[in-house]
C-alpha cells in the first residue's frame, strides 16, 4: 500500500474537528473553518484538510494585488495520523488543491502557517509548491505560569478568564512566548496571481539562516521540544489562533 492508495472527500464539521481534536498536536480546532476535506486510508478517516477565511483577511488579502475578497483561502488546520504511507501529506495536499480549483474556480490562492515553535518549519509546504513569504520571531503563543499554552490574541480578549484574571494579570505575572518562529506560505492555485504578490519570496535557506529550523517539535541539537509527535510531519497549518490574528497581519504588511 502506498499514498496513492488514499481517497479524498468532503466531511462534516464534526467529523474533521473530532480527528483534529484526537490527532493533532495542538488539540485545538479552527473555528473559522468553512471546507473539511478528509484523508482516507483502507476505509477509516486517518486525516483531514480544513480551509477557511484568516481572522484578519482585509489585510492578509494585499498579500496579494487586486485579490477579490473571495478569491483567497487559507489552510487552517492540517492533521493526518501515522497509519498513513509515506509521502501521503504531499499526495492529500495536491488531491485537495485539485478539488478546490474544480469546486472553488474562484480562488486564486492559499495561505498557511507553519508553527516553528511547536511543531515545525513547514517541510510538507515546500515540498507542495508553496513559496515562502514571511518568517517571524514568535511573540504570540504564549505559555502560561500554570504551564497552559495559549495564543496572545486570547489573553487580549477581557472575556477570557484564567481562574478569574485578565490579560494584565498575566503579563505582569510570567507569561511568556514560546522560543521560535511562525512561518508564511502562499500556494497559487492560478500561477498568474503569483505576478501581483506584493511581498518578496524567501529563500528556503533563510529558513536555517535565521535559526527557525523545527522537525517534529525538535529544532537541532536539541533532543525534544514541547510539542507532540503525533502529527506525521511538520507543518502545523495555522495550529493556534495566535497566527491569525494581529501577528498574521504583522506579515502581511
Amino acid at each position: 500500500m502506498s499514498a496513492k492508495d488514499i481517497i479524498l472527500k468532503p466531511i462534516t464539521s464534526a467529523e474533521a474537528s473530532a480527528l483534529v481534536r484526537r490527532i493533532h498536536y495542538s488539540k485545538k480546532v479552527a473555528p473559522n473553518s468553512q471546507i473539511h476535506i478528509g484523508v482516507f486510508y483502507n476505509g477509516k478517516l486517518e486525516g483531514a484538510l480544513q480551509f477557511g477565511p484568516p481572522m484578519d483577511k482585509r489585510k492578509t488579502q494585499n498579500l496579494v494585488k487586486d485579490t477579490p475578497w473571495n478569491g483567497f483561502i487559507e489552510l487552517n488546520r492540517m492533521a493526518f495520523s501515522d497509519a498513513l504511507p509515506r509521502n501521503s501529506e504531499s499526495r492529500a495536499i495536491a488531491i485537495a488543491f485539485k478539488m478546490l480549483k474544480k469546486h472553488a474556480p474562484h480562488l486564486e490562492w492559499v495561505i498557511s502557517f507553519a508553527d516553528g515553535t511547536q511543531c515545525g518549519d513547514g517541510t510538507i509546504y515546500r515540498a507542495s509548491g508553496f513559496v515562502l513569504t514571511g518568517i517571524k520571531k514568535n511573540t504570540s503563543i504564549l505559555r502560561l505560569p500554570n504551564g497552559e499554552i495559549i495564543a496572545r490574541k486570547t489573553l487580549d480578549n477581557a472575556n477570557h478568564a484564567v481562574t478569574g484574571k485578565n490579560s494584565s494579570y498575566w503579563k505582569k505575572n510570567g507569561a511568556e512566548p514560546l522560543v521560535g518562529y511562525q512561518l508564511r506560505y502562499v500556494y497559487f492555485l492560478k500561477p498568474e496571481a503569483k505576478e501581483r504578490l506584493s511581498v518578496p519570496i524567501l529563500p528556503f535557506d533563510e529558513i536555517e539562516k535565521v535559526g527557525a529550523r523545527m522537525y517534529k517539535g525538535s529544532r537541532p541539537g536539541s533532543i525534544k521540544s514541547d510539542a507532540s509527535d503525533s502529527l506525521s510531519e511538520d507543518s502545523g497549518a495555522t495550529p493556534t489562533s495566535g497566527l491569525h490574528p494581529k501577528e498574521e497581519s504583522d506579515l502581511s504588511e
